[in-house]
């Protein structure tokens, strides 16, 4: 097992997630359903799928799900970027969409260009560039050693 092919979001208002990754972020989806139970985004490589919070949690132990709170829960996301002007315009993009920029892009001791923003349900996202990044041919980050 070595390879991560779905990553669940469990979100308080699909619709609303899923405008904010689709029409804000730029995310790719065929789903267009006016009540939507689950979305799926084709990305390049790993999928990002949005479920409704509660039955995901239903989902994890129907008898005794996981409690529910707006606490970090020690997951972060990441956009590796191909530049500080693309980690910069997607930043200019956040608070319009209803996101919440945490910190703001800047230099970083490991020598990149990082910044965190919150999307609506409180998930961090790391959007971060250096010059020394590479990409495969799906745009996924190569990461040597």
């Amino acid at each position: 097992m070595n390879r991560i092919n779905l990553i669940a979001l469990g979100v308080r208002d699909i619709k609303k997630s899923r405008a904010f990754y689709r029409d804000g972020l730029g995310f790719a989806t065929c789903n267009n359903e006016e009540d939507p139970q689950i979305v799926f985004f084709n990305n390049g490589g790993t999928k990002l799928e949005l479920y409704p919070l509660e039955e995901l949690a239903r989902d994890i132990n129907e008898a005794n799900p996981p409690a529910i709170s707006n606490g970090f829960s020690g997951i972060t996301l990441a956009y590796n970027a191909k530049s500080k002007e693309e980690v910069d315009s997607i930043f200019s993009k956040i608070e319009g969409i209803g996101g919440s920029i945490v910190k703001q892009p800047q230099l970083v001791f490991w020598g990149g260009y990082s910044g965190y923003f919150r999307d609506l349900d409180g998930y961090y996202w790391e959007v971060a560039y250096a010059d020394s990044w590479k990409f495969d041919e799906n745009d996924m980050l190569i990461i040597e050693g």
